[in-house]
């Protein structure tokens, strides 16, 4: 049943939580009290012309009929435009992981991108949110306890004053007028996370500036791009309160004010007068461990589809644009793949980029890029700094090579009980000779990425050996061949790690000091540890010794590629990683070596990381004998 009617009271609808909120609905003469989210209640005027689709019998209370969370759809008119609000904006999308080589399909999660709407969910929020905080006694969220005590956690506990329940009253660094879009997965082992990212969405900051090149400040730079009515009248309590407080001041004089209820009613009276034709993302936030899967893209184009649906957040006017103002858009280029543009920086320095929801709005910024004397070329901020390297000068060759490794076997020295249970079975002294190579003639191209793979102890490591003594030019005896001959070009530059033997060596600094002491460039280490896995920055200031297992050998390998080696021999490749980072990592690091042009033999153990690295071609070491193959034809048998 369809039924209109005006939202109703003397005061803005009531509004307990961000996760509980009333409105009070009158239609045909009924009164209906609308159970919903504080998040949308706080939006709505009384007056507000609205059209309900009662879904389930409501109750009825004092004469009023109520529907709850799941009894009713919601829709709002602003000027004749009919918009969709509850129930919350929902919808499931798929992030699927391709190969960048043969466009197979590596994995896929199922997420549920939705408005938050419990406060279980506001919990999720505080508690992602904490991956983003650098020190550990930052406090995150606002809690009130049921005898009013407001105090700073984390996570849900018992009043610190008064021993009372609690709920969680606000995530810090948010504002009255923030909504939060989260992203669930909706298919999940125990282990893993309910909450994998969210985005917090604002209206756009009342007032910008941006700084030219030479220093100088031009002032309201957006409202001599765009129109000015899609940035106004903008959310600004702050101007609102001093206007409260100098009229009190004038009309009481000395007297004391209350500012707390100065800012409440600056708070009302800015949702009330909020209406602008664009939106703010000011918040984007994905779990540690699933960064490197595109969940920053995937999140930043739901919430663009939740803006421009619901004219999120004030659900007035149609939205034409989005901004936002994110200093680490310099160092990770997720906004700019979903296709903001990079317009200026603000008056502090801080840049500044915009998505069009609409052609108009694309045009507004197609033009000014294309006039103003001081845009970016092309709108870009973000450009990839890693580079290439200098290719090797022509493959390496394997020729005749053979490795016999000669132990002497002896039970001289043991203790006697020891040697007698030898001797029983038949061991006293003997030479072993072990061929481990036999006889290999293959060529590796220059930029190949070469897959080893074969059982423990087949001759992996001891190939890479005999490559890195050759490039070394060490003629210790396990560094060289028994016979045969290993060419490498003269300007191999090699990065190793064989675990146990070759590892990188960090000391005391922190693992973004060290990425960046080796290359130099404070961009290009951002971008290798975070191909490397290691994309948030709390890890960055981290050292080696406070890092998980899985995380040093995450660390290991960007210490390797920031050498900028044109050779790159690893050993045991994601031996420590569970199976979806492993994948991520292997993922990451073959885009870089091919990016750069990088010559790799990778030995791995684990057909999931072989199948994410995508490599040029499979090297089969077993038995004393080593074949390459074309990766595509391993993938037919």
């Amino acid at each position: 049943m369809l039924i209109r009617g005006r939202v109703v009271g003397n005061e803005i609808p009531r509004f307990k939580h961000r996760w509980f909120g009333i409105l009070e609905v009158e239609a045909e003469g009924e009164k209906y009290r609308l159970y919903m989210t504080g998040n949308v209640a706080q939006w709505f005027l009384t007056g507000d012309e609205v059209e309900i689709e009662i879904l389930n019998k409501p109750n009825e209370k004092d004469g009023v009929k109520v529907l709850d969370f799941d009894g009713y759809k919601l829709w709002k008119f602003y000027e004749g435009d009919r918009i969709p609000v509850w129930p919350l904006f929902e919808k499931t999308v798929e992030a699927k992981r391709y190969s960048p080589l043969t466009g197979e399909l590596l994995y896929t999660y199922k997420i549920r991108a939705r408005e938050a709407k419990y406060e279980s969910d506001f919990e999720a929020i505080a508690e992602l949110e904490q991956y983003h905080y650098a020190s550990q006694k930052e406090k995150v969220a606002l809690w009130r306890c049921e005898n009013g005590h407001i105090f700073e956690a984390n996570t849900r506990q018992r009043c610190p004053i008064c021993g009372a329940e609690s709920h969680i009253l606000e995530i810090k660094g948010s504002t009255p007028a923030s909504r939060f879009l989260i992203f669930e997965l909706v298919e999940r082992e125990e282990y893993e996370p309910r909450i994998l990212s969210y985005v917090r969405v604002d209206p756009p900051i009342p007032l910008m500036h941006r700084r030219l090149p030479n220093g100088e400040i031009e002032k309201n730079i957006r409202e001599k791009v765009f129109p000015e009515e899609w940035f106004h009248p903008a959310f600004w309590p702050e101007r609102i309160m001093k206007e409260l407080y100098e009229e009190l001041k004038r009309k009481y004089g000395k007297r004391r004010i209350a500012r707390s209820y100065l800012w409440e009613q600056a708070k009302w009276k800015a949702l009330a007068e909020t209406n602008t034709a664009g939106a703010r993302i000011a918040r984007v936030v994905v779990h540690p461990d699933y960064r490197s899967d595109g969940l920053g893209q995937l999140s930043v184009k739901s919430a663009l589809e939740w803006i421009a649906e619901r004219r999120i957040p004030e659900m007035r006017k149609r939205k034409h644009i989005v901004e936002t103002i994110a200093q680490m858009a310099r160092y990770n280029p997720f906004f700019e793949k979903v296709g903001f543009k990079f317009l200026w920086e603000t008056a502090s320095g801080r840049p500044v980029l915009f998505y069009p929801l609409t052609e108009e709005a694309k045009e507004y910024i197609e033009r000014f890029l294309r006039e103003d004397p001081y845009a970016p070329p092309e709108g870009k901020l973000w450009r990839p700094s890693y580079g290439k390297v200098e290719p090797l000068a022509g493959p390496i060759i394997f020729k005749n090579v053979s490795k016999v490794f000669e132990s002497e076997l002896d039970i001289k020295g043991l203790p006697e009980e020891i040697q007698e249970l030898l001797k029983a079975f038949g061991v006293r002294h003997r030479i072993i000779q072990r061929p481990v190579l036999r006889n290999l003639n293959f060529e590796i191209q220059p930029g190949e990425l070469i897959a080893v793979v074969g059982a423990s102890g087949a001759g992996k490591t001891t190939l890479l050996r005999l490559i890195l003594g050759a490039a070394n030019g060490w003629w210790e005896e396990r560094f060289r061949p028994t016979e045969g001959e290993i060419k490498v070009p003269d300007n191999a530059k090699v990065s190793v790690m064989i675990p146990g033997e070759f590892e990188p060596t960090f000391g005391t600094e922190s693992i973004l000091e060290h990425v960046y002491r080796k290359i130099g460039d404070l961009n290009a280490a951002v971008e290798i540890l975070n191909r490397a896995g290691l994309s948030d920055a709390v890890l960055y200031r981290a050292k080696y010794g406070e890092l998980s297992t899985g995380q040093k050998e995450r660390a290991r390998i960007a210490s390797l590629l920031a050498e900028k080696p044109n050779l790159l021999l690893i050993d045991e490749f994601a031996a420590h990683l569970d199976t979806l980072t492993a994948m991520r990592v292997a993922k990451k690091v073959a885009e870089i070596i091919r990016e750069a042009g990088i010559t790799a033999l990778i030995i791995t153990h684990r057909p999931e990381v072989l199948k994410a690295l995508d490599p040029d071609r499979v090297l089969f070491v077993g038995y004393g004998t080593a074949r390459l193959k074309n990766a595509k034809d391993v993938e037919k048998r």
